[in-house]
C-alpha cells in the first residue's frame, strides 16, 4: 500500500481523506481475513418479469443473434444486467464495423465479482478468459464473499478463472484487455467503499499497455464523454493509440451518462 500523502500536500479534503481510510481499514482487514462460505450459485430466474416493450424487442434480438438465455443461469437482475452489457459491446462493435476477435486470450480489468463472465464468453469466445479483481473479499450482506459469488458465476465457463489481485501490478499477456468503468477520478473510487490509495490510473494503464500483445487491443467503456476524456489522456501516455470511439445513447436500462466504448493498441514502435 503505498504510504499516505501528508496533508497538507493531499489533493483531497479532510472528509475524503477520512472516507479513504475509513474505507481503507475494511479493504485491509478483507485482505487478510480472506473469508469464504463456499461458492454461491444464483437461483436461475427462468422468465424474466415484465419488461417494456423496447426491451423486450431488443433482448429478443440479442436471444437470437448470439443464441444465448442468461436467465436460464443466474437472477433475473443479473440476467438483465447481463443483456445490457451484451448490448452495449454489440452497438459499439456494429457501429466500428469490425470483425469481432475470437479465440484469443482476455482479461478484464476490475470484475468486481465477475457477474458478467458470461457476457463476455457469449460476445468474444476467448480461448482463456480472466477477471481480475483489487477487492476479492469483500463481504456481503448475506455473508457471502465477492470470492465465493465470483467461483459460482465462473463455475461451468471454459477456461474461465477469478483472480484477486491489483491490475496495475498483474503481469501477464493478453491479446484483448476489457475495462467496464474503470477508475480515472476519485469520486467513483469512495462510492464503491474504496481507499483513494487503489486510484492510480496512470500505473493501471501503464500496466495493460505492457500486458497487452503487439497486436493486442483494450476495450474501455466509460461513463459518459468527460471520463472517456481522461481515460483517453491515461490511454496516450502509457503509450496506446486510439482506434475507434463510440457513444451507446440506447440502453436497455436508464443510465444518466451514456457509455461511452473506445478501442485501443499499442504504438507501433517502428
Amino acid at each position: 500500500m503505498p504510504a499516505a500523502v501528508p496533508a497538507d500536500l493531499s489533493p483531497y479534503t479532510f472528509c475524503q481523506q477520512f472516507r479513504s481510510g475509513y474505507h481503507g481499514f475494511w479493504y485491509r482487514l478483507g485482505e487478510r481475513l480472506r473469508w469464504s462460505r463456499g461458492i454461491y450459485r444464483e437461483q436461475p430466474a427462468v422468465r424474466l418479469p415484465e419488461l417494456t416493450e423496447g426491451q423486450q424487442t431488443k433482448i429478443a434480438v440479442l436471444r437470437h443473434k448470439f443464441t444465448v438465455r442468461y436467465e436460464r443461469y443466474c437472477e433475473a437482475q443479473t440476467a438483465l444486467k447481463s443483456y445490457e452489457y451484451l448490448d452495449i459491446l454489440d452497438q459499439a462493435w456494429t457501429a466500428w464495423g469490425q470483425p469481432r476477435p475470437s479465440g484469443l486470450v482476455i482479461h478484464d480489468v476490475g470484475s468486481s465479482n465477475f457477474w458478467y463472465a458470461r457476457v463476455l464468453q457469449t460476445f468474444f469466445r476467448p480461448s482463456s478468459l480472466t477477471g481480475v479483481e483489487v477487492e476479492g473479499y469483500r463481504i456481503y450482506a448475506n455473508g457471502y464473499s465477492r470470492w465465493d459469488y465470483a467461483r459460482g458465476y465462473v463455475q461451468g465457463l471454459p477456461r474461465t478463472s477469478f483472480v484477486v489481485a491489483n491490475y496495475a501490478a498483474y503481469d501477464q499477456r493478453a491479446d484483448v484487455v476489457t475495462a467496464w468503468y474503470p477508475f480515472v477520478t476519485s469520486l467513483p473510487v469512495l462510492a464503491w467503499r474504496l481507499p483513494l490509495a487503489l486510484l492510480t490510473p496512470r500505473t493501471l494503464f501503464s500496466r495493460i499497455a505492457s500486458n497487452l500483445t503487439p497486436d493486442g487491443l483494450l476495450v474501455i467503456v466509460n461513463q459518459g464523454a468527460e471520463e472517456a476524456a481522461i481515460a483517453a489522456d491515461h490511454c496516450r501516455e502509457a503509450g496506446l493509440d486510439r482506434r475507434w470511439l463510440c457513444e451507446v445513447p440506447a440502453t436497455l436500462r436508464p443510465r444518466d451518462r451514456p457509455p461511452v466504448v473506445s478501442w485501443w493498441s499499442p504504438r507501433s514502435r517502428s
